[in-house]
């Protein structure tokens, strides 16, 4: 352990110290470390609903398709609209928004330098 921090784990009860294993019902490296130890195989520890078998049952029914957007009925709920005082402004030079090609990656990784005599002076 490199942060020095001692961790209970409980197989039977499926907990950990650290949390994670009660939260997302996933074995942890903790709980893994342990199953390693004892020769234990930690994929009897993942909860049924991250089972393929699981995943399978939800895709088992037929989705509807929803069609073409304007055969759509027409929404009659409230429009959100945002409030431009509100936005943060960022500070220093905006960022590039543009993507970038071949020719503009070689521009930013330094001097040009001449093929022919390695001299940075002339292009």
């Amino acid at each position: 352990m490199t942060s020095g921090k001692v961790l209970v784990v409980d197989i039977a009860r499926r907990t950990c110290d650290c949390g994670h294993f009660q939260v997302e019902r996933i074995p942890c490296r903790h709980v893994i470390a342990c199953c390693a130890n004892q020769r234990i195989d930690c994929q009897l520890y993942v909860h049924d609903v991250y089972k393929m078998t699981e995943v399978r049952k939800v895709y088992k029914f037929e989705f509807t398709l929803l069609g073409d957007a304007e055969t759509w009925p027409a929404y009659g709920g409230p429009t959100l609209v945002a409030n431009p005082a509100l936005r943060r402004t960022l500070k220093g030079r905006p960022k590039l928004t543009r993507y970038l090609n071949e020719m503009d990656s070689h521009d930013m990784h330094g001097p040009r330098i001449c093929c022919l005599c390695g001299a940075q002076d002339h292009s």
